[in-house]
């Protein structure tokens, strides 16, 4: 008696199958298909990805991390690996991690000359972003914590000098020493929330608009470089690039 088709499927069969289930969005039953290629044959890096992706969409980001470090254990050079992986991190605001991880992925396109779009580039720039705003999020509660903890000791302070006053005074003495007491501490807290307030205003001066940031280094771009084609690039991002080129196609000739 035969088998049934699916029995009989190869490895590469039915990751074809999954892809085209993948492409009807039916990522569900593609992770099937994948997990039956693995089945066949678990030493292919590619069926791992295929699978985390499909992970990826599903949002079960776990299983989308287990798959793709099993690729990095099959083939460590894995664009699709690092950038997934990378993706995972992120919505599991591990930012650090899928910094390392969308960095790698990008270099990895670089060197192996695979065209991802503004995929990898575009989720790197996130991850920096979310990073950023996370640091500044912490150092706002921090600041927010310090300024309520130093208030509450100044109006506490003023409250016992105003009591020790009080004490030592008759009900024939004025309250002009009590007004003095008060002015003092009213003045250190309009000072100490003026610094908050500059503090405040330096902080916002630190942050840096995407467009002013390298679509190559994603950093801070020092000598912004217009090419022909309207793009903006970091002069030394395109020296670097044309370096390589240059090396790679036996010598390029131009300027910028």
């Amino acid at each position: 008696m035969a088998g049934s088709p699916e029995k009989s499927s190869t490895a590469q069969e039915l990751k074809e199958q999954g892809n085209r289930l993948f492409l009807c969005r039916k990522y569900q039953e593609a992770a099937t298909c994948y997990s039956k290629a693995i089945n066949r044959n678990p030493s292919v890096a590619v069926y791992y990805t295929n699978r985390a992706l499909c992970h990826v969409k599903l949002q079960q980001h776990d299983k989308a991390l287990a798959d793709c470090k099993h690729a990095l254990e099959l083939d460590s050079q894995s664009v699709k690996a690092h950038f997934f992986l990378g993706q995972c991190h992120l919505e599991l605001e591990n930012y650090d991690e899928a910094i390392g991880n969308l960095q790698k992925a990008y270099n990895l396109a670089k060197e192996q000359r695979l065209n991802f779009g503004d995929d990898i580039p575009s989720a790197l720039r996130i991850a920096k972003k979310k990073r950023w705003n996370s640091i500044e999020e912490k150092r706002i509660n921090q600041e927010n914590e310090l300024h309520a903890y130093l208030t509450k000791l100044i109006l506490a302070e003023k409250e016992r000098e105003l009591e020790e006053y009080k004490e030592k005074q008759d009900d024939n003495q004025n309250g002009g020493d009590a007004a003095k007491i008060a002015s003092k501490h009213d003045k250190y807290l309009m000072d100490m929330d003026e610094l908050f307030s500059q503090v405040d205003e330096k902080r916002k001066k630190r942050e840096i608009p995407d467009y002013l940031c390298g679509k190559i280094s994603f950093e801070l771009m020092r000598e912004p470089c217009i090419t022909p084609s309207g793009i903006t690039y970091d002069r030394k991002d395109i020296e670097e690039h044309l370096q390589a080129c240059r090396r790679s196609c036996g010598g390029l000739q131009g300027s910028i």
